[in-house]
């Protein structure tokens, strides 16, 4: 039976900029949009849960109390924190990553740093990269379904891509899924 019949009601979830959301509920879309920020989708698919943040910078002086949830540092270790109370396992935990669009003709390009941040990170936890879109241009509108994985994303303007994680083709409406 396909995920979303006609007699599933969906929940949608904002995850807005500083927050990170964690459920086991397969009826859970977690959302967000994307710019230079990056949102960090992982989840356990042994345990049946997953999340999503979405961060403004990779790290900074500071990120102490509230102002630490801008921060990749902290939002990664919240996220993987919550995910181990909701019993996942940090062995079985896989990640797509998201955003990090260069959005203004700058020399600073904080979409790449956070984009390598992100991807820096995972690779020193050991936590598979399984999928996502980062970098290029534009932003993105991010759909992620925390307990099956499925994750859709479309961009909001211009190009994004640049370098995928994952290469398959979008397709004539401009929208990629990743399963």
């Amino acid at each position: 039976m396909n995920e979303l019949t006609a007699n599933t009601r969906v929940r949608r979830v904002h995850v807005g900029q500083g927050e990170h959301i964690v459920s086991t509920d397969p009826n859970v879309v977690l959302s967000t949009i994307l710019g230079s920020c990056v949102a960090a989708c992982l989840r356990d698919p042994g345990e049946g849960v997953g999340g999503m943040n979405h961060f403004l910078l990779p790290e900074g002086n500071g990120a102490e109390g509230a102002a630490g949830r801008r921060y990749g540092a902290y939002a990664m270790e919240v996220l993987i924190n919550d995910l181990l109370k909701h019993g996942a396992r940090r062995d079985r935990l896989e990640a797509k990553l998201f955003g990090g669009g260069r959005m203004f003709d700058s020399m600073n390009d904080i979409g790449r740093a956070n984009a390598d941040f992100a991807e820096r990170f995972l690779r020193d936890e050991g936590i598979a990269l399984v999928g996502g879109s980062l970098r290029g241009l534009g932003g993105r509108r991010v759909q992620f379904w925390p307990v099956s994985g499925r994750a859709l994303v479309r961009g909001v303007e211009g190009a994004v891509n640049e370098k995928p994680v994952v290469t398959p083709e979008p397709g004539a409406t401009g929208v990629l899924e990743l399963f």
